[in-house]
């Protein structure tokens, strides 16, 4: 595959035939002797990596050619040159789960199409309520109830001076996972999801152009999630918010509530089930409670 939709949909594009992460591979590139040849939006991808991490320093493994990981550099700057605020950081891996999200949403869609062409006579309503996307916060992509991409964000280095930050978002996706390959029981893929095999490069340039539009819109708004829509648009797409929840603390500490709405800086505020007060946590362990 050649990833020519994907290459256009982004200053830099690089696609390896294997890489141990992708984050990895794309900090030691954009803080290397040739960083400036790294712009904001670069992307380093792959459909083989051998040591990919997610949060808490959790690993895994996936076999060649059925994920993708994806990881972009980000760059924060807001117009004239302005220093990007510390309280913009927490929606950059929400704006990139909505990417996500809505790419995935869009694949789902194409799938639906495809069934329908191949057998016009079926009806495929049914479908519609169990083929369900959305976001979980704050950096997996559910398709019915079950993950197929985790997100993690890294700073990769801290504004100094007039230079900006730096930010890698790393992404994996998984596209044609069958039954025996899947991580664990609560995780699919969309050739499971949908029972069509996806077109990788289609579902890359789709989340690609959607993540660096929206961070650039957020980014133009002086990084104002009310501003730039941002809230608006991650709070539809969030299927955490509303839902009961336990959230797992740091300090081995657990919390039951209801998850009410979004902070000002993306943090999830959620309604303790035993006393009524609000919690906004900035990380955790999220699970979704179904009664």
């Amino acid at each position: 595959m050649e990833w020519e939709r994907s290459r256009a949909a982004v200053p830099r594009f690089e696609f390896l035939a294997e890489a141990g992460s992708t984050n990895d591979e794309l900090r030691e590139a954009a803080t290397g002797a040739d960083a400036s040849g790294w712009p904001h939006g670069a992307v380093i991808a792959t459909d083989n990596q051998t040591r990919g991490r997610g949060r808490l320093g959790r690993t895994w493994l996936a076999p060649t050619g059925k994920t993708l990981a994806i990881s972009m550099l980000l760059r924060p700057e807001l117009p004239g040159g302005l220093p990007f605020p510390a309280s913009g950081y927490g929606w950059i891996p929400l704006i990139a789960g909505a990417a996500m999200t809505e790419a995935v949403r869009g694949a789902v869609d194409t799938a639906a199409a495809v069934r329908a062409a191949a057998d016009p006579e079926h009806d495929d309503d049914d479908r519609s309520g169990v083929v369900d996307v959305e976001l979980k916060w704050p950096n997996d992509v559910l398709v019915s109830g079950y993950k197929i991409c985790g997100i993690l964000s890294e700073l990769l280095q801290a504004p100094e001076g007039d230079a900006p930050g730096a930010v890698v978002v790393g992404a994996g996706l998984n596209l044609t996972l069958d039954e025996h390959d899947l991580p664990t029981l609560t995780s699919t893929s969309l050739l499971l999801a949908t029972g069509v095999r996806p077109d990788g490069d289609a579902v890359l340039a789709d989340y690609l152009t959607r993540f660096l539009g929206i961070f650039d819109d957020f980014c133009a708004a002086g990084a104002d999630p009310v501003a730039s829509g941002v809230d608006r648009r991650v709070a539809a797409l969030c299927g955490t918010l509303g839902g009961e929840v336990r959230v797992e603390l740091p300090g081995d500490r657990e919390l039951l509530g209801r998850a009410e709405r979004l902070d000002a800086d993306g943090r999830l505020v959620v309604i303790d089930r035993e006393n009524g007060e609000p919690w906004s946590v900035a990380a955790g362990d999220v699970t979704h409670l179904r009664y």
